[in-house]
């Protein structure tokens, strides 16, 4: 497989198209994936995620919305929280952005970060393939860095023995780096332009 899809609508800030493979004959696919979807009519800008900023599909009708870094953290181990925040493990969504379904699934974790009861960061996990995907991590830009420590911890309890893996670009980079992660390659997210 060298093209996950989703023909589908799917949650916001999500992509529809992921490529998952590189190579001249693999773009190629990948692009005449795009035009079938294209040809689907879709609502709205969707968009495809080039994991390996290898796409141009500019003449496709997309513009780059950003570009990005994977991330990864060799297996981590737990140790002692340094953000200051009470974590907690969120058991469900109360929001139609993350289905009610996935709090039931095994592989997914979603952790808050509290101070004084009020939630000030977070983060997603997903085990899948051998390794652990860490997504939508936020917090002020101040305590980033001690965020990222903390998640790699809570990812080292829920899931342990498994690397972590993920992409990120600007402060959010540069604050994953300072918490120990390796930066990668580039990725690049288009997004279907404005008609």
């Amino acid at each position: 497989m060298h093209t996950w899809v989703s023909a589908e609508p799917v949650p916001r800030f999500y992509p529809n198209v992921v490529t998952l493979t590189t190579g001249e004959a693999d773009i190629v696919e990948q692009r005449q994936t795009v035009r079938i979807l294209l040809k689907s009519h879709l609502p709205g800008r969707w968009a495809v995620k080039d994991s390996f900023n290898a796409l141009d599909i500019a003449r496709l009708g997309f513009e780059p919305l950003f570009e990005a870094n994977w991330i990864r953290k060799g297996v981590p181990k737990p140790a002692a929280m340094i953000s200051g925040l009470s974590w907690e493990r969120v058991q469900s969504s109360g929001n139609e952005a993350f289905p009610q379904a996935l709090f039931s699934d095994d592989n997914f974790a979603m952790f808050s970060g509290r101070r004084s009861g009020v939630v000030v960061a977070g983060g997603t996990l997903y085990r899948s393939d051998g390794v652990v995907g860490l997504t939508n991590v936020m917090a002020d830009p101040a305590e980033a860095r001690a965020v990222w420590h903390d998640m790699q911890s809570l990812a080292a309890s829920t899931f342990p023995g498994m690397a972590l893996v993920g992409y990120e670009s600007d402060d959010e980079l540069k604050a994953a780096h300072r918490a120990g992660f390796e930066v990668g390659d580039p990725l690049r997210v288009w997004v279907k332009a404005k008609d």
